[in-house]
């Protein structure tokens, strides 16, 4: 009796064994298809919502979904979101809002737009952290450099809040820097409604032609602004490739992830 349970233990502790090996390489085989590993997302708050303003939850739920099969597929994620469906720079000078407290109520934006993504994630059983550079204990954790890249290696996504928490600087800014921090492959920068990088506005000129290639002193140098000129510099100082892309195209983040051509990549030169 004694010897026939020790060689079922053994068999049962086999077979698990074996399980989890199948499992390892069904996830190695997936990451070795995927061009980047460890990717930091972009988006902007107007790309969260349908009219510029508050939030669409088709667009949430519908980033969430694609956040999932990443997560699913190995990917380590962070995500750094505007707040221009709150408040932008334009509006508070219309109104004579002064410049730092405005660029204060955008970061407070960007908490919100981290709390909707985050809920959003949870929904469908991502497990994430919202780190902010601004403190609100109650809210979110604090953001600690150490704390974000564990949680990565945990396979968490982290949704960086408040910008840098400091005025004068862009979330354009906060991705290049938190993305050289995270030590990540790439900026996915999800446009609402904009498949790449072109040298006049689409929108607006018939003719604009879009680029499928450029690097960072080409974008400088067409004054393309993709990204303000400190972002920029960042990326290119630090080989931070960057893909733009258009968001609102179903499983285009899952694409750029994996190389394919969805729209314009900017690498260093």
């Amino acid at each position: 009796m004694y010897h026939d349970n020790v060689v079922n233990q053994m068999t049962q502790l086999l077979f698990h064994r074996r399980t989890q090996l199948f499992c390892y390489n069904i996830r190695k085989r997936k990451r070795d298809f995927l061009m980047y590993k460890r990717v930091l997302l972009k988006c902007s708050g107007e790309a969260l919502s349908d009219h510029g303003s508050g939030f669409s939850p088709a667009v949430l739920e519908e980033l969430a979904l694609q956040v999932k099969e990443i997560v699913a597929s190995g990917v380590q994620l962070c995500i750094v979101c505007g707040g221009g469906n709150f408040i932008r720079g334009k509006t508070a000078k219309e109104i004579g809002i002064e410049r730092t407290t405005a660029d204060y109520m955008g970061m407070l934006g960007t908490v919100i737009n981290a709390l909707a993504i985050q809920g959003a994630l949870e929904r469908q059983g991502v497990e994430t952290r919202v780190q902010s550079a601004i403190e609100m204990k109650q809210v979110a954790e604090p953001y600690i450099l150490r704390r974000a890249l564990r949680h990565l290696e945990k396979g968490r996504v982290v949704i960086f809040a408040a910008g840098v928490g400091s005025p004068f600087f862009s979330t354009d800014t906060t991705a290049a820097l938190r993305a050289s921090e995270m030590k990540a492959d790439v900026i996915l920068m999800a446009k609402n409604g904009t498949d790449g990088i072109y040298d006049k506005d689409p929108n607006k000129f018939a003719d604009a032609k879009r680029f499928d290639t450029l690097t960072y002193k080409e974008v400088l140098e067409k004054d393309l602004q993709v990204m303000d000129s400190t972002a920029t510099a960042m990326c290119n100082d630090n080989d931070i490739d960057l893909v733009v892309f258009n968001m609102n195209e179903k499983g285009n983040i899952l694409r750029a992830i994996k190389g394919e051509t969805i729209g314009t990549i900017v690498k260093r030169g």
